[in-house]
């Protein structure tokens, strides 16, 4: 991967990006005619950003509560110590954790937990509690949903 550290990206760049952003299967037509470049311009600019690693992929927006996900908890996680690599391997294993990033501080992982009850968080939770311990906040309401930084 080439250093993206200090790349800028063109406005024509910036606008496919943020179209791909607001719907990934946005054609190459649709693309084109929104931001005035053809579509095979834009297919080798998509192309450029895969290369080099600005786009890393494209994915799917799926609704938890569709899928009868009703509760969202941030689980702070601080492993007992000795014990580190085992919790990390149990958030691994765990698909409800959807994400979860390694962190300074007191706590060592803070993830995000979907889950269908509370009875299942305390599934998950006691599995955890065993090499670690937790503190968990449910999400009332998400202010700011997945987003990219910003492009300039």
């Amino acid at each position: 991967m080439n250093d993206i550290q200090n790349l800028s990206l063109d406005e024509k760049d910036q606008r496919i990006i943020i179209s791909l952003l607001n719907d990934s299967r946005s054609s190459l037509k649709e693309i084109s005619g929104d931001i005035g470049l053809s579509a095979p311009s834009v297919a080798e600019r998509i192309r450029r950003l895969e290369k080099i690693g600005i786009i890393r992929n494209f994915t799917v927006d799926l609704d938890s509560h569709a899928l009868g996900y009703v509760l969202k908890a941030i689980v702070r996680i601080r492993p007992m110590p000795g014990k580190v690599q085992p919790v990390e391997q149990l958030i691994i294993e765990t698909p409800q954790i959807t994400e979860c990033s390694k962190v300074t501080g007191d706590d060592c992982f803070v993830a995000t937990l979907y889950v269908r009850s509370m009875d299942e968080i305390d599934i998950i939770l006691e599995k955890i509690s065993e090499k670690a311990s937790t503190s968990t906040s449910l999400v009332k309401r998400t202010i700011i949903e997945r987003r990219a930084p910003p492009l300039s």
